[in-house]
């Protein structure tokens, strides 16, 4: 990837990220990096956890996620980022962090970038992905709840990708975050021909959309399985939103790892595999009595054919991502790419 003997580091700030990406398919990476996945090419360790309370008695978290993605890649690197839900009220981002690269040969960094926005991209385009893999009925309608910086991420990507699309519905808690969006995001709309508009209430936007995508910082789940309609698809990006019922009595349940899904105590799938009411795709065990499902596939497996996707247009499908640091190295090595060919970024002397 460079020089071994170069002893610089390349920074590249947000905007320089944001620049090099618009030079990049995130989705056609995020799905080769699936494909690899699914067939062994990854390497993914456990992240790293670290919570503590601040002065202000707030709980917050820092997370260091490693990776290796090989095939023709061959890369290495780690994305840590940082959250306080509370950064919003003080004009902050809840999240934030860098991801750095290392060099395949010697393993030194030779590259660190800003990772909120490749954190967040990669996130919207797992979505993108999953409405490709698991496409029935055309998706007219497109459910958001939450209006942070993960809803316009998948709001700029989803435009483009959904050639159907035609509404928005969209809830938040505070109304004045959708006002900002709306504005913020007037010219996408228009140029593509998609209405947002704001609903009273989640299950209001919920209920008439073929696609739901939940991008909130709860912790207590309340969307309800008869919310979904028929041939519907629920991307769990923030991962406590729905229900249990959800997770029992969806057609389909599909993660992106289980192991780290399971072994996350925290969030709803895990909790649900420490009762006992959910085990592994491939767990040799018996299932329980008592109300029990089995998880059907990983998306590694989806993508490379090893486990079928969709099996009719009215199935309601759950996709439950967690997020894999894979996403993030091999984004962040195309954008190291990109941007070494467009000469932006600071070269940093170590």
């Amino acid at each position: 990837m460079m020089n071994h003997k170069d002893d610089r580091i390349l920074y590249l700030s947000s905007k320089d990220v944001r620049h090099a990406c618009e030079e990049i398919d995130s989705v056609t990476i995020i799905r080769e990096v699936f494909g690899l996945h699914g067939s062994g090419q990854t390497i993914l360790p456990d992240e790293a956890y670290l919570g503590w309370m601040n002065e202000q008695g707030e709980s917050v978290r820092s997370l260091n996620m490693p990776a290796y993605v090989g095939g023709t890649a061959g890369i290495a690197g780690t994305k840590i980022i940082n959250g306080n839900i509370a950064n919003p009220a003080r004009g902050l981002p809840r999240a934030s962090g860098l991801t750095l690269l290392f060099d395949s040969t010697s393993t030194r960094i030779i590259c660190i970038m800003e990772g909120a926005y490749i954190s967040s991209l990669r996130t919207a385009s797992v979505t993108a992905l999953s409405a490709e893999l698991f496409k029935g009925n055309e998706i007219q309608t497109l459910a958001i709840i939450g209006a942070g910086v993960l809803a316009r991420a998948h709001i700029e990507l989803l435009v483009k990708r959904l050639s159907h699309l035609r509404r928005i519905h969209i809830f938040d808690v505070e109304e004045q975050r959708i006002t900002v969006l709306q504005q913020e995001l007037a010219p996408v709309l228009e140029a593509r021909g998609v209405v947002m508009q704001t609903t009273k209430t989640a299950e209001e936007a919920i209920r008439s959309a073929q696609l739901i995508v939940p991008v909130t910082t709860t912790t207590e789940g309340y969307i309800h399985f008869d919310w979904l309609q028929a041939g519907s698809l629920l991307v769990n990006i923030s991962l406590d939103d729905p229900l249990p019922e959800v997770v029992l009595k969806a057609d389909r349940v599909v993660v992106d790892d289980w192991n780290l899904v399971k072994n996350d105590p925290r969030r709803l799938i895990g909790r649900m595999y420490r009762e006992g009411t959910v085990i592994g795709p491939d767990d040799l065990v018996e299932m329980p009595e008592k109300e029990c499902r089995r998880i059907d596939a990983q998306l590694g497996e989806i993508v490379t054919g090893a486990k079928a996707g969709r099996m009719n247009e009215h199935e309601i499908i759950l996709v439950n991502p967690f997020g894999l640091a894979i996403e993030d190295v091999a984004l962040a090595a195309q954008v190291f790419r990109v941007a070494r060919t467009m000469e932006v970024g600071m070269w940093l002397e170590r």
